[in-house]
C-alpha cells in the first residue's frame, strides 16, 4: 500500500531533475515492487539486496516483463569497492535496520554521481510512532510480525539531515506518508511524525 504513493513522490523529483530515464540503484529492494515501478517509468534500474531469496523472488516476478531491470544479491559496500556511481540511488525501507545509520548514509553518498541524487524513507522516533508503527502495527493490527522493528533506532528528520551533512550531502525535500484507511491506503502528506520520505543532493 506504501509504494504507489513513494513511487510517485520518487519519480516526480527525478523528472524534475533530469530530462530522461537514468540509471536507478534501488537499495534493499527486497521482493522488488519499488524497483518495478521505476522501471515501468522507463528507468533503467538495479535492484540491489543481501538476501538472497528475495532476489531470487523478485527475478521470478519481473521475468518476461520486458523492463530494464536487473538485480544483484549483493551490499551497497560491494559496489562501492567496484567503483560504481549511479545519478539516482533509493533506499526506503532501509536505514532502521543498519546498525550504524551515518555509515550507511555515508556509502550511499559514495555510489552517487555529483549531482545526483538519493532518496531514503525510514520511521522518525517519538511518541506517535511508538504507538502506531511499533505497538499498532505489529502487536494491535498484526500488519507486520512482532519485532520487525527496533523502536530505538528509528531515525528522526534532523537525525537523518545530520548523516546527509556529514557524508556530503544536501537534504532537500521531505514529506509525510500517511496512513489514509478511507482512500485504501497512503498518503504523501506534511504529518512527519511516523513515516517519511526524503531527497537529499550530492554537492
Amino acid at each position: 500500500m506504501m509504494n504507489p504513493p513513494r513511487a510517485a513522490w520518487v519519480l516526480e523529483r527525478i523528472s524534475r531533475r533530469f530530462p530522461g530515464p537514468v540509471r536507478i540503484l534501488d537499495v534493499g529492494c527486497g521482493a522488488g515492487l519499488l524497483s518495478e515501478s521505476l522501471a515501468r517509468a522507463g528507468h533503467e534500474v538495479l535492484g540491489l539486496d543481501a538476501g538472497a531469496e528475495v532476489i531470487a523472488a523478485a527475478q521470478a516476478h519481473a521475468a518476461g516483463q520486458g523492463l530494464s531491470l536487473s538485480y544483484r544479491n549483493a551490499t551497497a559496500e560491494a559496489l562501492v569497492a567496484e567503483g560504481e556511481k549511479f545519478p539516482v540511488i533509493t533506499a526506503l525501507e532501509v536505514i532502521e535496520h543498519v546498525a550504524e545509520p551515518g555509515e550507511f548514509v555515508a556509502t550511499l553518498a559514495a555510489l552517487l554521481e555529483p549531482g545526483g541524487l538519493l532518496f531514503i524513507s525510514t520511521m522518525n522516533r517519538g511518541r506517535k510512532s511508538f504507538l502506531v508503527a511499533k505497538l499498532g502495527a505489529e502487536y494491535l493490527l498484526r500488519l507486520l510480525p512482532v519485532g520487525t522493528h527496533n523502536w530505538s533506532q528509528f531515525i528522526t528528520p534532523v537525525e537523518l539531515g545530520g548523516h546527509c551533512r556529514a557524508a556530503g550531502l544536501r537534504l532537500c525535500d521531505t514529506a509525510g506518508i500517511t496512513f489514509a484507511p478511507l482512500a485504501g491506503g497512503f498518503r504523501i502528506s506534511r504529518d512527519t511524525s511516523v513515516n517519511y520520505i526524503a531527497m537529499a543532493q550530492a554537492g
